[in-house]
């Protein structure tokens, strides 16, 4: 049976505002970090978001290739790419 893999929430369920980590340990010995930390910039990105970053990266920032493996239009690439930029710039400034 396959496991369903759980998402890290980026905002609160209550009021919708961006959460932080406040635990994380390890399974191996034990040891566990508490504090407020914020999440890293690439992990504030939707599932969707992040899964286009990574093929990006696979295709060695080619938006001809991403564009071919996606089955749409380079200018379609370029826009979803232009979304993040401005996502990642607007993160970066709070």
């Amino acid at each position: 049976m396959d496991k369903i893999k759980k998402r890290l929430p980026l905002q609160c369920p209550s009021c919708d505002h961006v959460l932080k980590v406040g635990r994380m340990f390890c399974d191996e010995c034990g040891t566990e970090v508490c504090g407020a930390f914020d999440l890293p910039v690439l992990a504030r990105l939707t599932g969707k978001e992040q899964s286009f970053i990574l093929s990006f990266v696979k295709a060695s920032g080619s938006l001809k290739d991403m564009a071919k493996n996606m089955g749409v239009s380079y200018p379609t690439v370029r826009n979803l790419l232009d979304d993040i930029i401005d996502k990642l710039n607007k993160i970066e400034e709070l």
